[in-house]
């Protein structure tokens, strides 16, 4: 029998590969009304973000000094900052580069972590040297790698990036280890390397689909912290440079004013905090739906 037929008799005992192969996601996840609501808060966010430049009532880096520090109105729905920039357009146009931050940090981080903590358990010499570098990588916070490519690269989008990425890296990795630790004790795994089936073979077409729906379910949870992080640091002064729009950094603009004009730091607060809990609702939905240790 050819390797070739062997691979195709592994393919039919492996277990379902992915959450994409699992029927019924979708059903599940529709009668979690507060998963759907979720879901429909983060869709008219993005989509919101995405069409910022058509739906914005006012140029965002429009500055009009007549108009300084105003209250909510019919006209400005959510008031002017103190330059007299309309707030609801600066709040949309930060939206998308904060969403931006929160989706490359987790993608790239979670693309590299993952590889990572599959090699790990695939090459077990290897697997010891690469869980220690994870180590020192979760020895350094995020706020302190954000201050460290500020430091090489100067403050700005690029910077909080790079943090982002490097703190998604390790937790991601240690997440598909343990993962890709558990599915190399399948049997299909070891009757693979007895037919010969090549290292690739194995890794990317079992043990890498079989890991994606845990590193998937915690990059949905992880998403809210990504977030959340990336604000803070735009909040410190190391994202997004004035007069970019960046939330993180617009709620940092309006501190000076709290007591004056408070509605300047508090509408984009409440822009993240309404992204994050969304996120970490949904997260929490997805989870229990794909988790097999939650089905009951």
């Amino acid at each position: 029998m050819s390797i070739e037929a062997l691979e195709h008799g592994l393919v039919a005992e492996a277990p379902e590969s992915g959450w994409l192969a699992r029927a019924g996601v979708l059903r599940r996840l529709a009668r979690d009304r507060v998963a759907v609501l979720a879901a429909s808060a983060l869709v008219f966010i993005v989509l919101g973000a995405v069409f910022a430049p058509w739906i914005a009532p006012y140029d965002p880096y429009f500055t009009d000094l007549t108009k300084v520090m105003q209250a909510p109105s019919s006209q400005h729905w959510f008031g002017t900052d103190n330059t007299g920039r309309d707030i609801l357009s600066r709040v949309l146009y930060g939206t998308r580069n904060t969403l931006v931050l929160g989706l490359v940090g987790v993608i790239v981080g979670g693309a590299i972590g993952g590889l990572l903590g599959i090699f790990a358990a695939y090459y077990k010499r290897l697997g010891g040297w690469i869980m220690r570098l994870v180590d020192i990588m979760l020895a350094f916070p995020a706020i302190l790698i954000g201050l460290a490519m500020a430091a090489i690269f100067g403050a700005g989008l690029s910077a909080v990036i790079i943090a982002l990425v490097i703190a998604t890296i390790p937790d991601v990795a240690r997440v598909a280890r343990g993962a890709a630790v558990g599915i190399m004790g399948q049997e299909f795994m070891e009757a693979g390397r007895a037919v010969g089936v090549s290292d690739s073979a194995l890794i990317w077409r079992y043990l890498t689909l079989n890991c994606i729906s845990t590193i998937f379910v915690f990059l949905t949870l992880r998403f809210g912290q990504i977030i959340l992080i990336g604000s803070v640091l735009g909040f410190l002064g190391m994202g997004a440079q004035p007069p970019t729009a960046e939330l993180g950094m617009m709620a940092a603009q309006g501190r000076d004013f709290l007591f004056m004009a408070p509605h300047i730091a508090t509408i984009p607060s409440c822009a993240i905090f309404v992204i994050v809990l969304c996120a970490n609702l949904l997260g929490d939905a997805v989870r229990d739906v794909l988790d097999p240790r939650l089905q009951t």
